[in-house]
């Protein structure tokens, strides 16, 4: 089967997903759309399945380990920038010095980001957007929602999409075409990043990570001080920093 037909397929199958009636659940307090949100999870995982996923599973198969770990340093190298400036919104001064120290040695030493040069000489990678800004700021998240694409958000999270827009460097690229060259590397790079841990999933896919996503976020934007009494039964979460599946009691 081409490309072409797969992509066809596999659009053609989530329309008639989302025609479906979605099945009555058991509704979680924090999920109240939680039958909008099923069918466009249903939605994103059949071009995932038939799109992207195998995309990423050739990218992985086909590309050096250092040529995918450069290239992983590369946007990571990007992101830095909305990082440093979500860590000055929320005060944190020292943490987005830290940041522009990243992106200067990586950018130049680093040759534009393809290598590493900060984190061994003590300048981690911090983890921030636009969303843990407004949770600090004290914006309540809002319930749990499914964009089309972006997958797991909630509505906190779906709102700074926009302004995470403007703070990566990729949006003032003036050659359209090679923009959207570079996030499409950038999706499938991520993606391919994401299939070892897909193993772990276990139960209901949408719940698994539906509570994983929110776990996580309430994670970052209280900094790791997390009151959870069921901390010891939380699913592993995906960890931009080291690019993995993590278990999330190990912080």
């Amino acid at each position: 089967m081409t490309l072409l037909q797969r992509i066809r397929s596999g659009l053609l199958a989530a329309v008639l997903t989302l025609l479906v009636v979605t099945p009555a659940v058991a509704q979680d307090p924090a999920d109240p759309w939680e039958g909008f949100n099923r069918k466009v999870h249903a939605f994103n995982d059949v071009l995932d399945r038939n799109i992207l996923k195998p995309v990423a599973q050739a990218y992985q198969e086909h590309t050096p380990e250092r040529v995918n770990k450069s290239i992983s340093n590369f946007y990571s190298n990007l992101n830095d920038v909305g990082v440093m400036v979500n860590n000055l919104l929320q005060g944190k001064v020292v943490d987005a010095g830290s940041d522009l120290v990243r992106i200067i040695l990586n950018s130049t030493l680093g040759v534009a980001g393809l290598f590493d040069f900060a984190t061994p000489f003590g300048f981690v990678k911090h983890e921030e957007d636009f969303g843990q800004t407004l949770g600090a700021w004290g914006v309540n998240p809002g319930p749990y929602l499914v964009l089309p694409i972006f997958g797991p958000r909630n509505v906190r999270d779906g709102i700074s999409i926009i302004p995470d827009a403007f703070l990566d460097p990729v949006t003032y690229m003036e050659d359209r075409e090679s923009q959207l060259a570079v996030r499409a590397l950038g999706a499938v790079d991520f993606r391919a990043g994401l299939l070892s841990g897909e193993e772990l999933i276990i139960g209901d896919r949408y719940v698994f990570i539906r509570d994983s996503y929110m776990q996580r976020r309430d994670y970052l934007v209280n900094d790791g001080v997390v009151d959870d009494p069921f901390l010891d039964r939380a699913p592993p979460v995906w960890r931009e920093s080291t690019m993995g599946w993590c278990d999330s009691r190990a912080d």
